[in-house]
């Protein structure tokens, strides 16, 4: 395991998976990106992570996921299904069940292919918005499940488990890519890059752990 040293990141080019993409840059001597096309609301996010994998000069593998259209409709993936936040007890619209389940075992399954033995998702506990598959239990969970069905040793890194959306942006800032990451990543529901809509829950919670960041690190400086 440590002389293998090349990573999957799951990504999809947002502000946390775009996040971790300059964390494994970091850390791996090879890195190579995976997005998943599952029939999301704006077809601008793959175009976004393209353009960002063509930027930091990445191999970019673009998977067909349509079925989890099919099999669970939900606010991502529909149009006539409104974007709300969970009432308490519930989980919000934006909520697809399986996805992690899936992306992770078939980003395990083309590292296997590719000769690598990590994977880097932008899953976080924090700032998870409800959804039971940003755990950590199942993350650790499905680890394991994946290292026996493939009778393989592959690790499943986490960066921003425990970060909030403000931990987030420092860490962003640490590895020099904060304006990258604000001016290029999409994150808004309705497909505006940058700063987005500011009125969707993506917007609202990224801007509010920018703000928070902002305000820290003014007060610090």
């Amino acid at each position: 395991m440590e002389k293998n040293n090349k990573a999957v990141v799951v990504f999809s080019g947002g502000q946390d998976s775009t996040t971790c993409l300059f964390w494994a840059l970091k850390k791996f001597d090879s890195v190579e990106v995976v997005t998943f096309d599952y029939n999301q609301r704006h077809n601008e996010e793959i175009n976004v992570a393209k353009e960002i994998a063509e930027d930091m000069d990445v191999r970019h593998h673009i998977l067909d996921m349509s079925l989890l259209n099919q099999l669970a409709p939900n606010a991502l993936t529909r149009d006539d299904i409104e974007v709300e936040g969970g009432n308490e007890g519930e989980l919000p619209s934006t909520f697809v069940p399986g996805r992690n389940l899936l992306f992770l075992s078939f980003a395990t399954i083309l590292a296997r292919q590719i000769g690598a033995k990590h994977i880097v998702t932008g899953v976080c506990e924090t700032d998870f918005s409800g959804y039971p598959d940003c755990r950590d239990v199942f993350v650790k969970s499905l680890n394991v499940t994946l290292n026996l069905s493939m009778d393989d040793e592959f690790v499943v890194h986490t960066p921003l488990m425990w970060l909030d959306k403000a931990e987030t942006w420092e860490m962003a800032d640490e590895l020099n890519a904060f304006q990258y990451v604000r001016e290029n990543t999409l994150t808004c529901y309705n497909g505006i890059r940058g700063d987005g809509c500011g009125n969707c829950p993506a917007c609202e919670l990224r801007k509010n752990g920018l703000d928070t960041y902002l305000a820290n690190k003014e007060v610090s400086g």
